[in-house]
C-alpha cells in the first residue's frame, strides 16, 4: 500500500490537525507503509525529507497562520514517480485540489478527512453570507471520494444533514504517557505566580472562533468569593491575543504557546480545564486535559460534547453564554472533591483511546477503499466524477 497525503497544515504549526497527521506518518512508517505528505512550506527551515514534501506558499490574508501553497509541476512529477495506491485529502482547499485532480485523472481511490467546521468560522469573521457557497463547494469537492471521514459523531451528523454520504468516523487518540496526572508539580505555580487555591486552564489558539471572549466575560462575572479563589492560565497564541489582554481581569495569565513536557506539566498542575469553543470537530485539547486528570467545563457543541459526559467527566454549558459559564464555575470551584472525582473519570475515559488502534482502523479504511475501487475497475465501472 502506497499512500499520498495532502494537507494545508503540518508541523511546525501548532494545531490538532498538524499534530495528528505527524503522528499518522510515524504510525505508517512503523507499519511499513510507504507514503508521501504534501503540505505548504510554513517556515524557511522546513526541509524536504521523507515523507514530507513542503510546497512554496504564501499566508492566507484572513488567517495568516494558514498557508496557501503554490502548486508546482513537482507535485505531479513526485506522484508519477511514487505511483500511489490511494490519496488521502486532509484539506478541501489548495493542496487538496492538486490531489483531487490527480485522483480524477488516474481514476485512483481517494478519501477525504473532514477536520474543520469552516462554516462556523465564517460566522466569527463576519462572512456568514458565503456559507451557502461554502457548502456548495464542499459537496462538489467530496462527491467523488470513496469515503469521507470525520473525527466525531457530531461532525458526521452535521455532514449528513448537509446531504453528504459515504461517511465514517476517524476518531482521535491521546498519549496517556505524556499527558498524565503524575506530572503535577508546584513549579508551575511558582513559575507563573499562582497563589489562588484553584487553577483553571485553557489551551488552544487565541482566535475569534475559539470564543475566548465568552470565557473572559465569565471570569469577570464570577462573584467575589469565587474570583479571589481562582486564576486562569491561557496557553496559546493567535491574532486575538492583544484584544483579550484588554478584556481579561487580573486573575488571567497568558503564557504563549507551550509544547511537549512543559505543556504536559501545565495540564497536570491545573485543577480544571475550561474550553468555550463551539466550532471544534473533535477537541484534541479536551482529550489531553482528560488524560491529565482534569475535569472539563466545555461548550455543549461540536466535538467537545461527544467527549465530556456532564456530571461525570465535567460540565457542559450552552455556547456563547458567559453568565451560564460563570454560574457553572461558581458552583464547581468550591467542590474540590467533585472536581477531583470528575478528573479521575476523565482519565479513565482517555485511557481507552489508543492512537495505535485508531490509526490501524484508518489503514483498514484505506485498504477497503482500494479494494472496492479495484473491484469496480475490474467490472469496467469507473466512478471518478
Amino acid at each position: 500500500m502506497r499512500i499520498a497525503l495532502f494537507t494545508d497544515t503540518y508541523l511546525p504549526q501548532t494545531n490538532g490537525v498538524a499534530r495528528t497527521l505527524h503522528r499518522l506518518t510515524g504510525h505508517l512508517r512503523r507499519r511499513g507503509i510507504e507514503h508521501l505528505l504534501f503540505t505548504p512550506k510554513s517556515t524557511p527551515e522546513q526541509f524536504h525529507a521523507d515523507p514530507v514534501r513542503p510546497i512554496t506558499s504564501i499566508p492566507f490574508f484572513l488567517y495568516p497562520e494558514c498557508r496557501l501553497a503554490l502548486p508546482l509541476m513537482t507535485i505531479r512529477n513526485e506522484l508519477n514517480a511514487f505511483q500511489p495506491d490511494l490519496l488521502h485529502l486532509a484539506t478541501p482547499f489548495n493542496v487538496g485540489l492538486s490531489g483531487l485532480r490527480y485522483a480524477h485523472k488516474h481514476n485512483l481511490p481517494h478519501i477525504a478527512s473532514y477536520h474543520t467546521h469552516f462554516d462556523r468560522y465564517l460566522e466569527y469573521y463576519r462572512m456568514k453570507a458565503i456559507v451557502p457557497l461554502y457548502w456548495k463547494y464542499m459537496k462538489w469537492f467530496h462527491r467523488s471520494c470513496d469515503a469521507i471521514l470525520a473525527p466525531s459523531q457530531e461532525t458526521v451528523d452535521c455532514l449528513r444533514a448537509q446531504g453528504f454520504s459515504r461517511l465514517g468516523i476517524w476518531s482521535r487518540g491521546v498519549d496517556c504517557g505524556l499527558y498524565t496526572p503524575d506530572k503535577r508539580t508546584d513549579e508551575v505555580r511558582d513559575r507563573y505566580g499562582i497563589t489562588a487555591p484553584v487553577l483553571l486552564l485553557y489551551v488552544g489558539r487565541i482566535a475569534p472562533e475559539k470564543d475566548l471572549v465568552t470565557l473572559m466575560e465569565a471570569m469577570r462575572l464570577l462573584p467575589d468569593s469565587v474570583s479571589g479563589a481562582v486564576q486562569l492560565l491561557v496557553v496559546g497564541d493567535g491574532p486575538q491575543l492583544p484584544e483579550l489582554r484588554t478584556l481579561a481581569p487580573e486573575n488571567v495569565i497568558f503564557t504563549g504557546y507551550k509544547h511537549g513536557e512543559e505543556l504536559a506539566e501545565l495540564y497536570a498542575s491545573a485543577d480544571a480545564f475550561v474550553f468555550p469553543s463551539a466550532t471544534e470537530t473533535f477537541g484534541n485539547v479536551v482529550l489531553e486535559a482528560m488524560a491529565s486528570g482534569l475535569p472539563v467545563i466545555a461548550a455543549n457543541a461540536g466535538g467537545s460534547k461527544d467527549l465530556v459526559v456532564s456530571g461525570v467527566t465535567g460540565r457542559l454549558f450552552e455556547p456563547h453564554q458567559p453568565g451560564q459559564l460563570a454560574d457553572t464555575l461558581a458552583r464547581l470551584v468550591p467542590q474540590a472533591d467533585s472536581l477531583a472525582a470528575m478528573g479521575q473519570e476523565g482519565r479513565r475515559a482517555a485511557l481507552t483511546r489508543s492512537w495505535e488502534l485508531i490509526f490501524d482502523k484508518l489503514i483498514e479504511d484505506y485498504a477497503k477503499a482500494i479494494e472496492q475501487r479495484r473491484a469496480l475497475a475490474a467490472a469496467g465501472i469507473y466512478t471518478t466524477a
